[in-house]
C-alpha cells in the first residue's frame, strides 16, 4: 500500500495550515484561517465524489477507500502501523469535520478578538485531530489521534471561554481523559485475551478475531466470556461520557455555556459523533453478540437521554443551555438506532450522526449571533427581535423547526429511519413502546423551542441590555445560509450519504433473517424517493 494519499495530503494540508496560522499576525489570522481550511474541504469533497469503498473497514471483505498501511514501530510482540483509510461510515463525518470547521471559523470573526493567531490555529490543530479518529485504522494510532482532540479544546474553553471557564475546561478534560482510561483498559484486556493469534493493533484484524467463535481466552482468571461482557461494559462506558448518555452528560452543559460559540459548532457537530463513531466501531461491531444480549440494558440509556435531556432543556432559561441539552437527547436517538440491529436502525443512527452535526451547528451558530448583537442569552431578556434581524430570526426558526423533524430537512429523514428500525426489532424488548417512548422526546422538543422562540423573537420589543440591536453582519449570516442549505439538501435527498452508509452498516448486521443487510439497490432507490411522491419505501 502507497504511503502517501489522500489523507496524508488531508492531514498534513491541515497540520502545516494549523502551524502557518499559529505564525501569522492576529490581523491576518481569520481570513487566513479559513483560506487554509478551503483546503482540507476541498480535499475531502474530492474523497466524497470519487469514493470507491465497498463494504465496512473493519469486516474482512470490506474494501476500505483511500486506505494506506506503513510499519511504525513494535511493542514486545505487537506491531504498530500507520493504517488509514475510509469507509460509507466514516467518510459523512469526514466531511461534516472538515466543513462545519471552515463555517465555524467564519462565525470567529465577530467574537473572536484577542489572541486569534493562536485561537484560530488551534482550531486547525483540532480539526487535524478529528481528521485522523475518522481515518485511523490502527488502534494506538486511533487512541493518539482520540486523546490529541482534548488538548485545543481545553485550550479554546479555558483561555477564550465565559467567566467560568476555567472550571468548564477542567470538567471537559477530567471526564473524557478518565473514560478514555476506562475504554482503553477494556480494549487492552480483549487483545490480550486473543494471546497470540493476534500480533498487532489493527482494528479490521481485532474485530475480526474478536467476532470468531473460541479464539477469545481467559486473562488473569476471568473466563472469555465474562471477559467480553466486562470489556463492553467499560468501553461502554468510556465512550458513553463522549456522546453523552445519561447520567455520564453533566460536563457538557457547562462546556457548551462556557466555551465561545466556535467551539460549540465543533463540539456539539462533531465532538460528539465522536462517541457514537466508537460505539459502532467498537461495541456495536467487534463485541456484538454482548451487545445483543444486553439490548434492553442499553436501549434504556437511549430512552432515558432522549427524555432526560428533552425535559431538561424544557426548564432552561439560557438559549445556549437549551441547545446543548437538546444534545444530549438528539444523541439518544443514535443509542436507540444502533440497538435496534436492523438496517435502517444502523443506518440511521449514523445518518442521524451527520444531520445532527448540521442542525445542531447551526443553532448554535444562530444564538451567538444573536448573542453578538444583544449580548445576552437569557429567554427573559430579550423579546421581538425578528424585525431587527430578519434574516437570523428566519434561519433559527428553519433550524429549531429542523431539529423537531420537519419533513424536507436532515433530521426528519434520520429520525424516521431511526423509529422504523427500532419499531421492528426484534431486540429490543416492547420494541414498539419502546420506540413510542422516543418518538415522545419529539413532543417535548417542539415544547421548548417554540416556547423558546415565542418569548425572545416575537412579540413587542424589548431588551435587558443597552446595546443597539441590527443587521447582523453579512460574514456572520453567510455560514448560516450554507448550513441550512446542507440541512435541506439531505433533508430532500438523504441519498446523498445514505447509500454509502447502508452498505458500509449492511455487513455487521446480525446474521439473522429478520434482520437482513437491506440491498444496496433498493437503499439507494428508497432514500432518492423520498418526497418525491408517494410514501418512500424505507
Amino acid at each position: 500500500m502507497p504511503v502517501a494519499g489522500p489523507v496524508e495530503a488531508l492531514l498534513g494540508a491541515t497540520l502545516l495550515g494549523a502551524l502557518v496560522v499559529f505564525l501569522a499576525p492576529d490581523e491576518w489570522a481569520g481570513k487566513l484561517a479559513v483560506a487554509v481550511s478551503l483546503v482540507p474541504v476541498g480535499i475531502s469533497l474530492w474523497m466524497y465524489s470519487a469514493f470507491d469503498g465497498v463494504g465496512n473497514a473493519l469486516m474482512a471483505d470490506g474494501d476500505i477507500a483511500f486506505e494506506s498501511t506503513v510499519g511504525w514501530l513494535s511493542l514486545g510482540r505487537y506491531d504498530l502501523a500507520w493504517h488509514v483509510g475510509l469507509d460509507g461510515i466514516s467518510l459523512p463525518l469526514l466531511v461534516l469535520a472538515t466543513v462545519l470547521t471552515t463555517l465555524a471559523l467564519v462565525s470567529s470573526w465577530t467574537p473572536i478578538d484577542e489572541r486569534q493567531s493562536q485561537f484560530y490555529g488551534l482550531m486547525l490543530l483540532m480539526e487535524a485531530s478529528l481528521i485522523g479518529v475518522f481515518t485511523a485504522l490502527d488502534f494506538l494510532l486511533w487512541l493518539v489521534f482520540w486523546e490529541a482532540v482534548l488538548v485545543p479544546m481545553y485550550f479554546l474553553i479555558g483561555v477564550w471561554g465565559g467567566p467560568r471557564r476555567k472550571y468548564a475546561a477542567i470538567k471537559f478534560f477530567v471526564y473524557t481523559n478518565v473514560a478514555t482510561l476506562v475504554m482503553f483498559v477494556g480494549f487492552m484486556a480483549l487483545v490480550f485475551g486473543l494471546g497470540d493469534s493476534i500480533s498487532t493493533f489493527d482494528m479490521p484484524a481485532i474485530a475480526q478475531a474478536l467476532r470468531t467463535e473460541g479464539a477469545l481466552g481467559s486473562v488473569a482468571g476471568i473466563a472469555p466470556g465474562t471477559l467480553r461482557v466486562v470489556a463492553f461494559a467499560l468501553m461502554f462506558a468510556g465512550f458513553a461520557v463522549k456522546v453523552p448518555v445519561f447520567p455520564v452528560h453533566t460536563w457538557l452543559p457547562d462546556a457548551h455555556v462556557e466555551a465561545p460559540t466556535p467551539v460549540s459548532v465543533m463540539l456539539a457537530g462533531v465532538l460528539l459523533k465522536m462517541g457514537t463513531y466508537a460505539l459502532l466501531r467498537f461495541n456495536f461491531t467487534m463485541l456484538q453478540d454482548i451487545a445483543l444480549d444486553y439490548a434492553a440494558i442499553i436501549v434504556a440509556f437511549g430512552v432515558l437521554s432522549i427524555i432526560y435531556g428533552a425535559m431538561l432543556a424544557l426548564a432552561q432559561q439560557d438559549l445556549k443551555r437549551i441547545v446543548a441539552y437538546s444534545s444530549i437527547s438528539s444523541m439518544g436517538y443514535v443509542i436507540l438506532g444502533l440497538v435496534a440491529f436492523t438496517p435502517h436502525g444502523f443506518g440511521g443512527a449514523t445518518f442521524q450522526m451527520v444531520a445532527h452535526g448540521l442542525i445542531s451547528g447551526l443553532m448554535f451558530m444562530t444564538v451567538g449571533v444573536i448573542y453578538n448583537e444583544t449580548h445576552t442569552r437569557m429567554v427573559g431578556d430579550i423579546s421581538g427581535i425578528a424585525d431587527r434581524m430578519p434574516w437570523t430570526v428566519g434561519i433559527l426558526v428553519a433550524a429549531a423547526f429542523g431539529y423537531m423533524g420537519l419533513p424536507l430537512m436532515a433530521g426528519f429523514a434520520a429520525e424516521y429511519l431511526i423509529f422504523q428500525g427500532a419499531f421492528a426489532s426484534p431486540y429490543i424488548p416492547a420494541a414498539p413502546l419502546v420506540t413510542a417512548a422516543g418518538m415522545f422526546g419529539i413532543v417535548i422538543v417542539a415544547g421548548y423551542l417554540l416556547w423558546a422562540m415565542q418569548r425572545t423573537l416575537f412579540g413587542e420589543y424589548s431588551l435587558a441590555t443597552d446595546y443597539d440591536v441590527s443587521r447582523a453582519p453579512v460574514h456572520d449570516v453567510a455560514p448560516l445560509v450554507v448550513l441550512l442549505a446542507l440541512v435541506i439538501a439531505l433533508g430532500v435527498d438523504p441519498g446523498l450519504v445514505y447509500q454509502m452508509i447502508q452498505e458500509a452498516v449492511n455487513p455487521i448486521l446480525p446474521p439473522d433473517p429478520a434482520t437482513l443487510a437491506v440491498p444496496y439497490g433498493a437503499v439507494g432507490d428508497a432514500a432518492s424517493a423520498l418526497f418525491q411522491g408517494g410514501v418512500a419505501p424505507w
